[in-house]
């Protein structure tokens, strides 16, 4: 998290055209090169990628810098670096992870924008102090260390054991990465689109990183069979390892909104399910779905009663914690990220649960997850790319929107759902999980084709 959020920063200085100043440590690049894009504009606003390469000798600090080209231009917040706003002059410098760039290496960082008036890209950059026009100053002394190389293989023989590192999810290197999947529809309720083959599609067709287990609570779920829906948890995790994906364990409580109201039901299942899986490395909890009418306060009680369950058996665990307003860091409820910022759950290597709809939840909604991912690990357990009751019709831009988003923060999500549920947010078309086809454009709802699209692109995940 602290890598990633260096990373940012120094995009966003360099996306609204900040200039490069030079820190204590750095000496002046021989050349260098920024590939500047706006991933996604709004009323208003915007985000942008910034990439650096340092084409020159091999440096061990750098500050960018550049100037806004428009006066109505300002830095909102950035990520994967340190950034300051001075005027229309913005500076961004490396953090301890990406502060060394070898000669052809890059930081990859970036930032969100406000505007007034035009929102032109910024033309000039310095590294250093030295004007990236991407050309070589000086020639590079040979025999440098090449770019960190993405590792190969399923998403969990790659990161292993996952941990919080800052705002980040970090795989075994204490790298950040990314976690894009889907989710399960009530298991209760859609077993049988979860069997064999529609798993292997799930990992070896759209290439997913993770498998949510959805386990409502009520709503004919846990609490009429314990052990049976247990059981069925257990064996979905399995499937999952053995698939090389991650497997996220939802308590999936609903109504009532309250956590509270399941606590002994949680201390029980995730005992349970802890205990059986604490030597697996693909496992994550998240102990509360959507907590709704009910405050933060009561909430963080309960995590911090669950949690310790957890931790008895499995103290290296992720855990991710619902917030207020199904999952919205309180926004629904005409809150914002902060109560949670300047109250955060008391325990460690944990995330918070961010839920979306694109069709219902737009630019206050980005704006909130913005804001909140310089100061809060974060996860999308769940979104839509329809409405909040999960029908209706696909909203293209608003999904692309945030997916932009996410995937420039490193924010990991699930998409729901993986079923053949009769609405708009499932996957598959109704009577999918009736065969044995869960690839082929013929069974995918206009989401799933899009979800299915944007999952199987490479993940890249670093190892060094």
């Amino acid at each position: 998290m602290k890598r990633r959020l260096v990373a940012v920063l120094a995009t966003c200085a360099t996306a609204l055209g900040l200039t490069a100043l030079t820190g204590p440590e750095a000496v002046a690049a021989g050349g260098c090169k920024v590939d500047y894009t706006v991933t996604s504009q709004w009323q208003g606003g915007f985000q942008a990628a910034v990439k650096v390469t340092n084409l020159g000798d091999p440096i061990s600090g750098w500050t960018l810098k550049t100037t806004m080209p428009d006066a109505g231009q300002k830095l909102v917040q950035g990520w994967n670096a340190t950034w300051s706003q001075s005027g229309s002059t913005v500076t961004t410098v490396g953090l301890d992870w990406n502060r060394t760039l070898a000669t052809g290496a890059a930081a990859d960082v970036g930032f969100v924008g406000s505007f007034t008036g035009a929102n032109p890209k910024p033309t000039a950059f310095t590294l250093n102090g030295v004007a990236c026009t991407g050309s070589v100053v000086e020639p590079p002394p040979g025999g440098e260390e090449p770019p960190p190389v993405p590792g190969t293989g399923t998403p969990v023989d790659v990161n292993g054991k996952l941990h919080v590192c800052g705002v980040n999810l970090c795989n075994q290197y204490n790298r950040p990465v990314q976690l894009r999947g889907m989710s399960t529809h009530g298991i209760q309720w859609f077993s049988k689109c979860y069997n064999t083959a529609s798993v292997d599609a799930l990992a070896k067709d759209w290439k997913s990183d993770l498998l949510r287990i959805a386990m409502y609570v009520q709503e004919s779920g846990y609490e009429t069979d314990p052990a049976g829906f247990t059981s069925r948890v257990n064996s979905l995790v399995d499937m999952a390892e053995a698939r090389g994906m991650y497997a996220m364990i939802d308590f999936h409580t609903l109504t009532p909104g309250d956590p509270n109201f399941n606590l002994e039901r949680a201390k029980t299942f995730f005992a349970s399910v802890a205990a059986r899986n604490a030597d697996k490395k693909h496992v994550i909890y998240e102990i509360a779905n959507e907590p709704n009418g009910v405050s933060w306060t009561a909430i963080k009680s309960y995590a911090e009663q669950v949690i310790p369950v957890i931790r008895a058996a499995d103290p290296d665990a992720v855990v991710i914690v619902g917030t207020r307003g199904w999952s919205s860091l309180g926004v629904s409820d005409g809150s914002n990220e902060s109560e949670v910022v300047n109250n955060p759950v008391n325990a460690t290597n944990i995330m918070y649960a961010f839920h979306f709809y694109a069709a219902s939840h737009k630019d206050n909604y980005r704006a909130a997850v913005s804001r909140a991912a310089s100061r809060l690990p974060l996860f999308v357990t769940e979104f839509g790319t329809v409405s909040a009751t999960g029908g209706g019709a696909m909203d293209r831009a608003s999904t692309t929107a945030w997916l932009d988003l996410l995937d420039q923060l490193k924010i990991g999500y699930a998409n729901w759902t993986y079923s053949d549920a009769p609405e708009s947010s499932a996957a598959f078309k109704p009577g999918t999980c009736n065969g044995s086809n869960y690839s082929s454009s013929d069974v995918l709802t206009e989401s799933g084709a899009l979800l299915k699209g944007r999952i199987s692109t490479p993940d890249s995940f670093p190892t060094s």
